[in-house]
């Protein structure tokens, strides 16, 4: 029986966003599952913060206006997005079909082939990554038509991949885990004693297999707790405290550098993005 997902919206009306969790043998390798369909009155633009995890986005529509940070705007239909310390945005004409995959970092080697460090602050079309089978994991998903099912065939589609995949190297990976499970907090000496080898050491492979620093990670780790604070309607000073900022401008002065606006921009940002949708 297929595991319990939530669903946001009508599948039938203008908004549709189905969240489901991965078989648990993709533990470690794939974060959840998304099924998506909107219909807006004009072309909308969604700002996308910092977040630590690799989403695959298999597009069945009319594709996406992507970018990150300074890069100009680039149209694709499927794509990656690596690993960045910016704002990146995603804008569709109006009309979007898509499913989204988001992978630990982790598992974008053994599900996409590439290790992290190759994608990050990038946004690379999937057949660029996957050649032909880009293609055919559009047309099956696509063909099988309501949530539940699509994500029973992601399943089976990514545990044949990982069959087939190049183990990780258990220091990265202890690394990611110890990083993830306490949001960014972790300090790096610690988890360089834990581990015996030099800060230069786990600064190198770290990059090489998660495409940031651990420093850089665990920076975005702890942003991504704090954007899930506010858009839980945590109040602003409560989530400063409560994720260690020094003080309010040194608040600021993150959101600014990682979303490109400060937090009540943030916030009124998010409220537009719910507005404009096509009547039935």
């Amino acid at each position: 029986m297929r595991r319990p997902h939530v669903i946001h919206g009508d599948p039938d009306g203008d908004f549709f966003f189905a969240v489901a969790a991965p078989d648990p043998r993709l533990r470690g390798l794939v974060v959840r599952y998304g099924d998506y369909h909107e219909r807006t009155v004009e072309p909308l633009r969604r700002l996308e913060v910092p977040r630590g995890e690799i989403p695959v986005i298999v597009d069945f529509g009319d594709g996406w206006l992507v970018g990150q940070g300074e890069m100009p705007l680039t149209r694709l239909g499927s794509f990656a997005g690596g690993l960045h310390d910016g704002p990146a945005v995603a804008e569709h004409a109006g009309r979007a079909r898509c499913m989204q995959i988001d992978l630990h970092p982790l598992g974008a080697r053994m599900l996409l082939g590439v290790p992290p460090g190759e994608l990050a602050h990038q946004v690379i079309a999937l057949d660029d990554l996957l050649g032909p089978d880009a293609q055919r994991l559009e047309d099956v998903l696509d063909a099988a038509g309501a949530s539940p099912a699509r994500f029973d065939l992601l399943d089976r589609i990514l545990l044949r991949r990982v069959a087939g995949a190049t183990a990780l190297r258990p220091d990265v990976a202890y690394a990611h885990r110890r990083l993830t499970e306490t949001a960014g907090a972790m300090p790096i000496e610690r988890l360089r004693r834990e581990l015996g080898c030099s800060r230069r050491h786990l600064s190198a492979r770290f990059r090489e297999e998660i495409g940031l620093t651990p420093k850089a990670f665990a920076r975005i780790l702890r942003f991504q707790r704090t954007v899930g604070l506010l858009d839980g309607g945590s109040d602003l000073a409560d989530v400063a405290l409560a994720c260690g900022f020094a003080d309010q401008p040194h608040f600021t002065r993150e959101f600014r550098a990682l979303a490109g606006r400060t937090p009540t921009e943030f916030l009124a940002a998010r409220l537009a993005q719910g507005a404009g949708y096509a009547a039935a």
